[in-house]
């Protein structure tokens, strides 16, 4: 962006329950909007662009993600952060700033991302766990889910933990970490009787819609809708390119953090 030559790095997290994702889109309300606003609220002016690391869907919300902002002008970063987010709303909060230099690609130097999904199972929960946790009304086999989601671990062929693929996708992929681990016990009779679940899962890029796909993969094995051996053939590019099961609800995923 050669008309915006000032760049800077931020680090941003925000509870994405009531937004329709990161990407600014007409007549909805996004992360990249509302950042939008406050930068220009802060800086007094409008000459900059912001490019995101990657794009959460509507309901996925963010522990530490990060994005380029462009500028025409140079910028003072002495109580930017502080400043631009008395202008954002208390569900966005801007945590650093620094400058970059102008050959750092926010897309293309990422060097690992982390993902996880929470989630639990039995009775409709109370209201206050709705913005970040999916309780699946089935009894699940919470051990057959760990087992499981250590075989996505490596280089995979993930053509059937997609959507909307394009003609060029590279399906096989490495994947460096993925678990499923108990994440808490209820302390407080609002809270979620049963206990909550995490799979976390680590890697350098992700296509469409993959991690709840994996998600709903592991929903499905739970219930026993499919077996672990219909999740190992997939994964050996056995099948067509389809999703194997539904995408998990957004609302339960979370962008833990991205690397460079």
């Amino acid at each position: 962006m050669q008309s915006k030559p000032f760049t800077y790095l931020f680090y941003v997290q925000y509870l994405g329950f009531r937004y329709h994702g990161w990407q600014k889109q007409p007549g909805v309300k996004t992360i990249q909007e509302m950042l939008e606003r406050s930068f220009k609220g802060w800086l007094g002016h409008g000459e900059f662009k912001l490019l995101g690391a990657g794009r959460t869907d509507a309901g996925v919300s963010c522990i530490q993600g990060a994005f380029e902002l462009f500028s025409a002008y140079e910028e003072q970063l002495e109580g930017m952060v502080k400043g631009v987010n008395a202008f954002l709303p208390d569900d966005i909060r801007l945590l650093s700033a620094s400058t970059i230099g102008p050959d750092f690609n926010i897309i293309q130097d990422v060097r690992e991302k982390e993902y996880r999904y929470y989630f639990s199972f039995g009775e409709k929960p109370h209201p206050f766990s709705a913005p970040y946790v999916v309780v699946f009304p089935e009894v699940l086999d919470i051990p057959l889910i760990q087992e499981a989601a250590q075989l996505f671990e490596g280089m995979n062929d993930f053509r059937n933990f997609c959507t909307k693929p394009k003609p060029d996708a590279v399906f096989c992929r490495e994947i460096t970490s993925s678990s499923v681990t108990a994440f808490k016990q209820p302390e407080s009779n609002w809270e979620i009787e049963s206990a909550i679940y995490c799979f976390s899962v680590k890697g350098k890029g992700f296509m469409r819609n993959q991690v709840r796909l994996m998600m709903g993969t592991l929903y499905d094995l739970g219930r026993g809708k499919i077996t672990i051996h219909e999740l190992d053939q997939a994964l050996k590019g056995a099948n067509d390119v389809f999703p194997l099961s539904e995408k998990a609800p957004a609302r339960g995923l979370v962008l833990q953090e991205v690397l460079f």
